[in-house]
């Protein structure tokens, strides 16, 4: 069998029978979309790229809404203090740093909210999609999307010193609403890193069994995904698994109601540990070198070639990160009422 090119690079993975040349190369041809860039998603990311996907055919898609700051740096493993202080986009920050990784790797950085208008767009293509998101309304659209295309994805969560991750096969296993049927709010984790706080090394330990399942559905090795829900507290010490059955009645899967693919009900997001709300139902491009001159007079204004950072005078202690898509992050409130209130005051309704 024919030797890739760059065996050298890989020569411990070739040498690991179930991957071998062949794994390999379906590697470098693998398209994966990893959704969310902070502490899970870069910690996929870096995996994954160290590991050749998209090194030939492929690519690595990071979708991400946010940017950096300070207060990632202790679990978000592909950012630094220049990041934070730039205020780069999580997802442009990952592909500087990836790209110095394994610059022979094609990576794709969306800075953007997975909605389900960008769902298509964003998702469509991909061989396997990996969960990196901190809200369960985006998971339950993810879930949507997997299953309405038939893509398997694996999903992760992360919060104080406990973790849980399972795979998902649309049309072979139970999906996120058979395991966890019900509105977002029923998700399995129910607290935020925000009242609860997260330990580094629980989503290093997460992202690495999201990232080896990922690779077995990449190179072929369905015989080894891992059937049940994994939870572990690594400050406790206890491991769980539990195989979860298919509901023949899921919304989803069995009767293929997709209402998150379909934007029902979908609201401003409160963001995990953040104290920010993000608008995106007021869609509109917008101009932010003209914004940007407006918003001076009435406070800071600091920008960088994908966002506008304003510090309005009133309310003191607010921030508003502005996209030209006209999506906004309001930092200082969990209020979805204020954050409306101070984009239709400074953007506009």
């Amino acid at each position: 069998m024919e030797i890739p090119a760059d065996a050298g690079r890989y020569s411990r993975q070739l040498l690991f029978a179930p991957i071998g040349p062949e794994g390999q190369r379906r590697l470098a041809a693998a398209r994966v979309a990893i959704v969310g860039c902070g502490a899970l998603g870069t910690a996929q990311a870096d995996l994954l790229a160290r590991a050749g996907v998209g090194a030939g055919t492929g690519w690595l898609r990071l979708i991400d809404r946010d940017d950096v700051e300070a207060s990632n740096l202790q679990r978000q493993t592909l950012f630094d203090e220049a990041d934070a202080a730039a205020g780069l986009p999580k997802a442009v920050a990952a592909q500087g740093r990836l790209s110095r990784v394994n610059s022979g790797i094609r990576i794709e950085p969306a800075v953007a909210d997975l909605t389900p208008a960008n769902a298509e767009e964003l998702l469509g293509g991909n061989d396997v999609i990996l969960d990196g998101t901190d809200n369960a309304e985006t998971r339950y659209l993810l879930n949507d999307f997997a299953v309405a295309r038939g893509v398997p994805w694996v999903y992760g969560a992360a919060v104080a010193s406990r973790g849980l991750t399972f795979t998902v096969i649309p049309g072979e296993t139970a999906c996120l609403a058979c395991v966890f049927p019900g509105e977002p709010e029923l998700a399995p984790i129910t607290d935020t890193c925000e009242t609860s706080g997260v330990l580094s090394w629980v989503v290093s330990w997460v992202a690495a069994v999201q990232t080896a399942e990922a690779v077995k559905l990449l190179v072929g090795d369905r015989s080894a995904l891992r059937p049940t829900v994994l939870s572990c507290d690594l400050w406790r010490n206890q491991f769980r698994e539990l195989e979860p059955a298919r509901d023949s009645e899921c919304r989803a899967c069995a009767r293929r109601d997709f209402i998150h693919l379909r934007g029902e009900g979908r609201a401003a997001v409160t963001l995990c540990g953040r104290n920010a709300v993000q608008i995106h139902e007021h869609r509109q491009k917008l101009d932010l070198a003209a914004l940007a001159d407006r918003l001076r007079g009435v406070g800071e204004v600091r920008g960088n070639a994908w966002a506008l950072r304003f510090f309005p005078a009133a309310p003191a202690g607010m921030e508003m990160t502005i996209f030209p898509d006209g999506r906004a992050l309001i930092k200082g409130t969990v209020d979805a009422g204020v954050a409306r209130s101070l984009y239709a005051r400074y953007i506009g309704a």
